[in-house]
């Protein structure tokens, strides 16, 4: 059998046309390949045009000068590129023109791809935002929260609710909270059949009959850089306010602190509620949330922050160590988002760890996992180097 390489083929028409056809999209129409327009058809040539206006545009946003323009813009783009491919354009589209202020306008607000980082950029600067387009841009953050919570709310509750059970069950219940199914399937094997009976050598229960199990606090850093997580957690936190098995509370700080736990019914107006001005204090945060806490051995607080502490960093710590020697579960996570290893302050994460709290990026499809170890009980550091997420120090 002669088998050639590749490399030695010489190239069929039809495969070098393509690969000109490529290189010319990639490389755009400027003087050096003008001459490889005639490749193009005419749906080439609509596709290099939106590529144009948007990567070889030298004049920062004269895309925007007119709505009618971005307008078209945004049809041919989701005209000739997949959904994906569409919304990376769309926020280089914001970044590289200035076209932050078009997002002010409802009629394009209607046409644009939401997403995540749309709903960051939206609620960055909702302040100025006017009324006649608040309506349209609360509906385009509703589409996104709703394609959350249907991405991620089965997988959270199924997660909890099944932690909860095996974390709840009693060896020595009282009669009233012994739970006799799971009691006699543990139990088949001391069958005696003389008795027609099963004698149970272990009782399991219930667990106490109190409404709630776990006590959980997500406090989050509303500073910039985690905007991206503040939609995730705000999805997440409404999730688990929705189930009995645990008690959930959502604060929001910035220099400031905000409890938003009684709109954990409506992730929405969570994301539209109070826009934290100013830096970061991460202490003046813990401090409100050592206040919540009446059952310290069952509950988790999640600080969901980057760790650059704007106030007093001794202070910050001391709250910390308060917390874990009083036997709150405490956890850091430096990003809740799907994108890459955040920017964080090293030096305040190793301090964290010396107190034995972990620290490391989550993803959202994560998430639930991790609540269900917390509840669980088991080592979240340990937990966290089996998953693939970025985990400080690196592993």
């Amino acid at each position: 059998m002669n088998l050639q390489s590749p490399i030695s083929n010489p190239q069929s028409p039809a495969d070098e046309g393509e690969r000109t056809r490529r290189w010319r999209l990639i490389l755009g129409a400027d003087e050096q390949n003008q001459e490889q327009g005639g490749s193009l058809d005419q749906q080439d040539m609509a596709v290099d045009q939106a590529l144009q206006q948007l990567y070889n545009n030298d004049k920062e946003g004269s895309m925007g000068d007119a709505i009618p323009d971005i307008n078209r813009w945004l049809g041919d783009i989701r005209t000739y590129f997949p959904a994906s491919v569409v919304r990376v354009m769309q926020q280089d589209a914001i970044d590289r023109l200035k076209l932050k202020k078009l997002l002010l306008e409802p009629e394009l607000l209607q046409q644009i791809e939401p997403d995540v980082q749309l709903v960051a950029t939206l609620l960055s600067f909702k302040r100025m935002m006017p009324q006649r387009t608040r309506e349209t841009a609360r509906e385009v953050v509703r589409k996104v929260v709703e394609d959350l919570q249907q991405r991620l709310a089965n997988k959270l509750r199924q997660a909890v609710e099944g932690s909860i059970n095996r974390a709840s069950r009693k060896r020595r219940p009282r009669f009233k909270e012994i739970n006799w199914g799971k009691t006699v399937q543990k139990n088949l094997k001391h069958y005696q059949p003389q008795y027609r009976s099963v004698i149970p050598e272990k009782l399991v229960g219930y667990g106490n009959k109190r409404t709630s199990l776990k006590d959980i606090i997500l406090c989050i850093d509303q500073s910039g850089s985690m905007a991206n997580s503040v939609v995730y957690a705000s999805v997440l936190g409404a999730t688990l306010a929705s189930l009995t098995a645990v008690t959930t509370k959502l604060v929001a700080f910035s220099t400031s602190v905000a409890d938003l736990s009684d709109q954990l019914h409506d992730p929405v107006e969570i994301l539209f509620g109070p826009q934290l001005s100013g830096g970061t204090h991460i202490g003046r945060a813990l401090a409100y949330c050592q206040g919540l806490v009446t059952r310290p051995q069952d509950t988790i607080l999640v600080l969901i922050s980057d760790l650059y502490e704007g106030g007093n960093k001794e202070q910050m710590m001391a709250h910390a160590a308060d917390l874990v020697a009083s036997g709150v579960t405490v956890i850091v996570l430096l990003a809740l988002e799907d994108s890459g290893a955040p920017s964080f302050s090293r030096d305040v994460a190793h301090r964290f760890l010396d107190l034995g709290i972990p620290c490391f990026a989550c993803t959202p499809d994560l998430f639930p996992d991790l609540m269900a170890a917390a509840i669980e009980g088991r080592d979240i550091g340990r937990w966290a180097a089996m998953q693939d997420v970025v985990v400080f120090p690196n592993n």
